[in-house]
């Protein structure tokens, strides 16, 4: 067992960042006026849509090596449980 983290926490960890970078980036321009800030009391729910907008194609570029990473360790852990999976049935075929 190795003790690496798994390439979906590290890749999930990753995009959480950029995220909150984001939003702190966005919360910093329209507390400064740069950017206008929502509508009586909706800035909050403002900030967060435009730091999804903004943080979204960021990830997918900033992110492939991980994105892929990921993809394949999934695969992996997939062929593994196929493998098992055809194992029990030849045994279950034998008895």
């Amino acid at each position: 067992m190795s003790l690496t983290p798994s390439a979906t926490l590290r890749y999930t960890a990753m995009r959480l960042g950029i995220f909150v970078g984001c939003f702190l980036a966005l919360w910093g321009l329209v507390h400064f006026g740069v950017l206008p800030s929502g509508l009586g009391d909706s800035n909050l729910l403002w900030v967060l849509m435009l730091a999804i907008v903004v943080s979204a194609p960021l990830s997918f570029v900033l992110l492939r090596k991980q994105r892929d990473a990921m993809s394949e360790q999934i695969v992996v852990k997939v062929d593994r449980a196929k493998e098992r999976l055809v194992a029990h049935q030849t045994q279950e075929d034998g008895v």
